[in-house]
């Protein structure tokens, strides 16, 4: 049984937690969980939360064994951009953008889940 969790409009942007996602696609639960643990980001932090309420709906939903586990699929997609000023020297205004992120993981029980 599959079980997804979303992370939408994460104030963090989306190339920067692609490197950290790249870390744990495919593994066990488990090794995802000390990846993240020892990977001192605002990515990791904000994938460690959303892959525990994975776990966690896979577990209470549809009655998974924590244990066998594995992330069959976890992307990191642009969410909105806010758009504020920054000023710039002689009297000019720039954009400055803040970017944001919708964080998705996706756990499965069934074989090895990587591709």
């Amino acid at each position: 049984m599959e079980a997804y969790a979303i992370h939408k409009n994460a104030l963090i942007k989306p190339r920067l937690a692609r490197m950290t996602m790249d870390l744990i696609r495919g593994k066990d639960v488990a090794t995802a969980r000390g990846i993240l643990e020892n990977t001192n980001t605002k990515a990791s932090r904000l994938i460690y939360k959303v892959l525990n309420s994975a776990v966690a709906n896979a577990v209470n939903n549809n009655g998974a064994d924590e244990s066998s586990l594995v992330i069959k699929e976890c992307y990191i997609n642009p969410g909105p951009v806010y758009k504020r000023i920054k000023f710039a020297s002689r009297g000019n205004v720039d954009r400055h953008d803040k970017r944001s992120s919708h964080i998705t993981v996706c756990v499965t029980d069934e074989g090895k889940g990587a591709k």
